[in-house]
């Protein structure tokens, strides 16, 4: 159980520093904040989230291996994921975050070689940088508050993820004219709306 709670305190980590890598590289490509949070209530890039988990578990046992065996084992690995992660949200809401078909190399416009090359390196990173730093930070938290703190972090995305798929319903059913019915729905008009949740979809939502 404890290497879960790890894998989702990984998660989290990652989803944040994501969401901050993603926040410094739109401002600075294109002037403007964007929200790439994945839920309407904190700086959560699941995807980053996904990756960070995915990386750990692919790379762990090679963690001693050389350098271009981990970044051949991420550039496919992370290839792979990147494209199923596309395929995937492109079924479940209709468009991806993502579009490399402008880009040299590139397979359906869901991966392309600059970015396969980039999973490489991350991968390095990663599992020979980042992880051993956070897997000390982690094992100084004390054991019941390590357990603690995992369970209400479950609580809590469980219940963001349903307001978040809550505020998307809502905001479909404004732009279709439809009136709110009660506070909770006016409220969802006044806050996350078209408007909020376009932003923090980089600008695919529909």
């Amino acid at each position: 159980m404890k290497k879960l709670y790890k894998l989702l305190y990984i998660f989290v980590i990652t989803s944040i520093c994501g969401y901050v890598v993603e926040l410094i590289w739109t401002f600075v490509t294109k002037g403007v904040f964007i929200n790439h949070s994945a839920v309407v209530i904190g700086p959560f890039n699941f995807a980053y989230g996904i990756c960070g988990v995915a990386l750990t578990l692919l790379l762990y046992k090679f963690k001693d291996e050389s350098y271009l065996k981990i970044f051949l084992l991420s550039f496919i690995g992370g290839s792979i994921l990147e494209y199923i992660m596309s395929f995937g949200m492109e079924v479940v809401v209709g468009f991806t975050a993502w579009d490399y078909s402008n880009s040299f190399l590139n397979l359906n416009g869901r991966i392309c070689l600059l970015f396969s090359i980039f999973w490489g390196i991350l991968g390095i990173l990663w599992i020979k940088i980042l992880y051993p730093q956070i897997d000390k930070i982690l094992s100084k938290i004390n054991k019941k508050a390590y357990k603690t703190i995992a369970i209400c972090l479950i609580i809590f995305i469980l219940l963001d993820i349903l307001f978040t798929i809550s505020c998307v319903s809502r905001a479909h059913n404004a732009d279709k004219g439809i009136p709110p019915i009660n506070n909770y729905e006016k409220f969802l008009d006044n806050t996350f709306n078209s408007k909020y949740l376009k932003n923090m979809f980089n600008n695919n939502w529909k």
